[in-house]
């Protein structure tokens, strides 16, 4: 019987389109330190230190310090020099990007029922972002203020999608099986891998993203609605309620 859900952000409780997201993103951020670092090396630096973090295996650094590492490296600057900038960005001026997104009341109530229900839950988002990035997210979504019991960020997580180690990292964090869980995201990829750990996987349907390969079973899918009626009408994965958190 499943216990906890664990719900992919992006695409999924916050539908967008992540591509022009990312992009957008990283077109207004370049030019806000580009008095410190050149934009062409800022931008080639920034995804250097996000590679580094997909690849990763290290369980003794945090993405941020691998992603740290990198970054640093391949810039000629001091963290003490460029930092305060970044943050300063992700706290004024990435609130205004919501408008590249499209939220839905239907997300809070997908949580708010699974809690109803009993189950824990826990926002599965990639751990690329600083705190600061993912909680306005969780905020435009409506959902900033549920009970949580784990949000995985870049700060205090290790690993990333679709790395295994990433799922173990929650199961591990919340003191629950992989069996006990239900993944709920739209990437077919970096989601549904949960299945190998033996996660059961709901693929929610709109914004999917599928790369092609390598192809992992899907349990079940639809879209935020039809999963919001099967929650609530304990149909499929959710047959079997949990009334109690254990």
């Amino acid at each position: 019987m499943a216990k906890v859900i664990l719900f992919d952000l992006d695409g999924t409780l916050l539908p967008m389109d992540t591509e022009a997201f990312v992009r957008n993103y990283i077109k207004e951020l370049a030019p806000r330190v580009a008095h410190i670092v050149e934009p062409e090396i800022f931008v080639k630096a920034l995804w250097a230190g996000t590679e580094a973090m997909m690849k990763s295996t290290d369980e003794e650094k945090t993405n941020e310090q691998v992603f740290e590492a990198t970054f640093l490296s391949l810039v000629d600057v001091e963290k003490e020099e460029i930092w305060p900038a970044l943050d300063e960005f992700y706290e004024k001026v990435f609130p205004s990007f919501s408008h590249l997104c499209e939220p839905t009341p239907i997300a809070r109530q997908v949580v708010e029922e699974a809690v109803k229900q009993g189950y824990k839950v826990a926002v599965a988002t990639n751990p690329v972002f600083p705190k600061a990035a993912i909680y306005h997210r969780l905020n435009w979504a409506g959902i900033d203020d549920l009970p949580f019991e784990l949000v995985t960020v870049y700060e205090e997580s290790i690993f990333t999608k679709p790395h295994g180690q990433y799922y173990k990292y929650i199961t591990d964090k919340m003191g629950v099986a992989p069996e006990d869980c239900i993944m709920v995201g739209n990437d077919k990829q970096e989601d549904m891998v949960a299945g190998k750990l033996g996660m059961k996987t709901f693929l929610v349907e709109g914004y999917v993203i599928d790369r092609g390969e390598p192809q992992y079973p899907v349990d079940d899918q639809g879209t935020l609605e039809e999963l919001y009626e099967k929650l609530k009408n304990k149909e499929g994965l959710f047959k079997e309620a949990v009334n109690t958190h254990q």
